[in-house]
């Protein structure tokens, strides 16, 4: 301990100015939106570089459970294939409704939070790729995420498991919409706020994205419902909803690219500065 305090003593100028050093560095890039961009970019290329390694070594000790989910997309593709009234013709996929199949980005998550409030994935796709912030990501089960900040081979997503994340969604079967938002507690459940009174909810209903925004096309799968709640003050529902998703669990996913996002932003922001 004392070997410590003479370490310190006979060092405290430079420690000192290493100090006030770090201290003016991070308060000029708080201050600096260009460095902070920079700073973030680099930040992304460099955590993604490991978190690819180390997803390399998950994904060989995780082959056994990869395959058998290859197994069964096979088998519902032979489905697809064999219930054919022509089957000499290629099965032709559905396609998610107002997106061509140019317009989706393969991608996979290298690294996955979700036991924290603020809780991000990083993906093994960035700019050079066509991804930008804003984009949604889905995978088979249903919606995961949307694009936060990109660099060039990577990027982060902010997940449905965090606590600022605000997606339009809607009941399928009445078309009624609501705000999905998380409360922060269980992996498994979401919530669907801001729902009438009048619309007819049930336990087991489906709940799809609402189509009211230029990130996620209609109807995406999100999950079903748990629990029904009245909230007395704002006389609306508040739903607990199961996830179709298992988040703690991902793999490949597919980044939206909505080629009409552009377009549709700009004339909003035309409406809004005519205001």
């Amino acid at each position: 301990m004392q070997q410590i305090f003479n370490f310190i003593l006979k060092n405290s100028n430079r420690l000192l100015f290493l100090l006030l050093l770090v201290i003016s560095l991070l308060l000029t890039i708080q201050s600096h939106s260009y460095h902070k961009s920079k700073i973030i970019s680099s930040a992304n290329f460099f955590t993604g570089g490991i978190y690819e390694r180390v997803n390399n070594i998950n994904e060989y000790f995780s082959l056994k459970s990869q395959n058998e989910e290859l197994a069964l997309e096979n088998a519902r593709l032979k489905s697809l294939l064999f219930n054919q009234k022509d089957t000499t013709k290629v099965a032709q996929l559905d396609t998610i409704k107002g997106v061509k199949k140019t317009d989706i980005i393969v991608s996979k998550v290298i690294h996955n939070s979700y036991s924290v409030h603020e809780n991000y994935l990083t993906i093994n796709s960035g700019e050079a790729d066509g991804v930008r912030p804003d984009m949604g990501v889905i995978n088979s089960a249903g919606i995961v995420g949307i694009v936060d900040k990109t660099s060039k081979n990577y990027a982060t997503v902010i997940s449905i498991l965090n606590i600022n994340s605000k997606i339009n969604a809607k009941i399928k079967k009445s078309n009624h919409f609501g705000s999905l938002v998380w409360n922060g507690k269980s992996t498994g459940f979401v919530q669907l706020i801001d729902v009438p009174r009048l619309a007819g909810v049930r336990k087991g209903d489906t709940i799809v994205t609402g189509g009211q925004s230029i990130i996620f096309p209609e109807n995406i799968g999100i999950g079903t419902i748990d629990k029904v709640y009245i909230d007395n003050v704002t006389n609306y529902y508040t739903l607990d909803i199961k996830l179709f998703n298992d988040m703690t669990n991902l793999g490949h996913v597919y980044i939206i690219k909505n080629k009409d996002a552009e377009e549709i932003s700009n004339l909003e922001k035309q409406n809004k500065n005519d205001e």
